[in-house]
């Protein structure tokens, strides 16, 4: 594969991806609050390694927390010491690592295919829903794909000549750091792609050409260091067989067999994890399809010597996005799993994009184009007509409701990452009003402006409408998240606990860390939980340093029936029917989202 000249003029197209990024990541820094779950909680992890000094063994609640590589958590780290315990500091690394992203994915379309492919690529990335709905909250899933982007342009620059030392090297530098972002998973994308393409090709004989020693040696001295130093610091200790075991058996081979211990992962079903591919991927999602038109059919590769640039690059981005696709097919699948094949698909669509920019009227390329901006604008009139009903005719909601009362309850969906969407009822619509108007005037006048662009044969311009339509969209799902998040985080609910809170109290949860791992984030207390030991600090807890923070049944009730003040955080009705099974005074603290704080001492502060 040869790659496109560099070319000039790159100042104009990173200035563009920088100003959408800036429109629409930069919101997201300062609001809502964190979530409760993974956000929090991995928030909390980068809070304790600077309280404790400890970089190698993370903590949560005081507990050791070995599941995660420790890379995000460093930069989380950081950011912390650098602008305070705050949701700024925590959001800012995952927002810098999808800037990174979308110019390194602009680098690598522009040397596979030109400019405006980079470019093509880079607005399609930025502006799906699919990389966005995953940077709202803290997982490392978008450094995932920056590594693997880097990785593959560093593949690729090999495959020019014999490749240079460095070159070899810098790829196993990277790897390294994908390992130290999300573990083993950051060396085996690489290797199925880059053999998986090669053997495609007929050309594993450039594998050697790699480097293979000296490369593996770099990637050690870059990854070892701290598996080795989290390997000592937590050997097998009581009923903790040790870091090796949990960490590579049970957190990576464990988890993709689905016999992790404990279990608390369900499978998103497998045609469902292939078909989101198409929802991460709006608006682009029609034209995503015309990208898969430049690679070659398998029964012509036996003239792989006709082939041209595209489309060679068009046959890597494929193995690219079907290595992690398969790949997870075989495993405990979550929906998110597919974000680091997204990449790949913007770039194959990006130089569909420069194709059909470069075809002359009338041509297929131009015709296909045309048909699909003309389905989005069937979508963009659908999208209007339905958002603009609700947000008129929703009945109104009663004054100062609390959301989750508006809402249904659907636990067998809470798996999925968007599953309390499916909560929403049309009065609890009331409170989206300007969310909704703002989406269905964004997707006409986009969708509209796209169509129209492209009856013009101006591809660029189209294109620049359909990443300003998101622009639009993607702050009305900011709008609607804030509103959401009484169901989703406890913010306000440690704001009560805090206002009350003296030296000497405790805080109990009803229920997993997970649950309101927020509290823990914004009240900076241990949390104790009641019948808690099996999410994520189950392993933690065997370790005989292991704070005394898992209540039962029968300590819950010595606990709240002694001298000290506690605080019960409960989520549904059962909670507080277990206070009202005790007999002894309960008094309400606060409320938010369907979440209460009781406590068993009357306030101290007025409400």
């Amino acid at each position: 594969m040869t790659v496109a000249g560099p070319g000039n003029g790159a100042l104009g197209p990173v200035f563009l991806i920088v100003l959408f990024w800036l429109t629409i990541f930069v919101p997201g820094l300062f609001s809502p609050p964190l979530l409760d779950d993974a956000d929090a909680r991995h928030a909390e992890a980068a809070k304790e390694m600077i309280e404790r000094h400890d970089f190698v063994t993370m903590h949560v609640d005081g507990v050791r927390y070995l599941d995660k590589a420790p890379l995000p958590y460093w930069l989380n780290a950081a950011s912390h010491a650098l602008f305070g315990i705050n949701e700024f500091a925590v959001r800012l690394p995952m927002s810098l690592a999808a800037l990174a992203l979308f110019l390194s994915i602009f680098f690598l379309g522009r040397d596979l295919a030109g400019k405006k492919a980079g470019l093509f690529a880079s607005l399609i990335l930025a502006t799906a829903v699919g990389p966005y709905i995953y940077t709202r909250f803290f997982i490392p899933d978008i450094m995932v794909c920056l590594w693997l982007t880097l990785t593959v342009h560093l593949f690729v620059r090999t495959l020019e000549e014999k490749p240079a030392r460095l070159l070899c090297w810098a790829i196993g530098g990277v790897t390294a750091l994908n390992v130290l972002t999300k573990g083993l998973i950051g060396v085996v994308f690489p290797t199925l792609i880059f053999v998986g393409y090669l053997l495609l090709v007929g050309n594993l004989k450039h594998l050697p050409k790699l480097r293979l020693v000296s490369t593996f040696l770099v990637f050690l001295a870059i990854a070892a260091p701290w598996h080795v130093l989290a390997s000592l610091q937590n050997p097998a200790q009581g009923q903790a067989k040790g870091f090796f075991w949990f960490y590579f058996i049970n957190e990576q081979i464990n988890r993709y067999l689905n016999t992790r211990l404990p279990r608390d992962y369900d499978k998103v079903p497998l045609l469902l994890f292939w078909g989101l591919i198409l929802v991460w991927m709006i608006p682009w999602t029609p034209f995503v399809m015309q990208g898969f038109r430049l690679v070659p059919r398998f029964w012509r590769f036996n003239m792989r010597s006709t082939w041209t640039r595209e489309q060679k690059a068009a046959l890597l981005l494929l193995t690219w996005a079907l290595a992690i696709l398969v790949f997870f097919s075989f495993s405990t699948r979550q929906e998110y799993y597919v974000l680091p094949s997204l990449p790949a698909l913007a770039l194959l669509t990006g130089i569909w994009f420069a194709q059909e920019d470069a075809s002359p009227a009338g041509s297929p390329a131009r015709k296909q184009g045309l048909l699909c901006s003309g389905i989005l604008l069937a979508v963009g009139i659908l999208v209007f007509a339905i958002t603009i009903f609700f947000a008129v005719a929703a009945p109104p909601a009663p004054p100062n409701a609390d959301i989750v009362d508006l809402l249904t309850s659907n636990p067998n969906l809470y798996t999925l990452s968007l599953g309390h969407l499916f909560d929403l009822t049309a009065q609890s619509m009331s409170l989206f009003r300007l969310p909704l108007a703002l989406t269905g005037i964004a997707f006409l006048g986009g969708a509209a402006s796209s169509w129209w662009f492209r009856r013009r044969q101006n591809v660029t311009s189209a294109n620049i409408a359909l990443a300003a339509m998101m622009v639009v969209f993607l702050c009305a799902v900011h709008l609607a998240l804030g509103t959401f998040y009484p169901t989703l985080g406890s913010k306000p609910l440690a704001l009560a606990i805090n206002r009350e809170f003296r030296p000497g109290d405790t805080i109990v949860i009803d229920g997993t860390h997970s649950q309101a791992s927020s509290i823990n984030f914004y009240t900076g207390k241990q949390l104790h939980m009641l019948n808690g030991r099996t999410d994520n600090l189950w392993y933690g807890s065997l370790f005989p340093d292991s704070p005394a923070v898992f209540e039962d049944n029968s300590s819950f009730q010595k606990l709240w029936q002694g001298l000290g003040r506690v605080f019960f955080v409960v989520y549904d009705p059962s909670g507080k029917a277990k206070l009202d099974a005790l007999g002894s005074p309960v008094f309400e603290i606060g409320r938010s989202g369907g979440k209460t704080v009781y406590s068993n001492r009357p306030r101290v502060t007025a409400p």
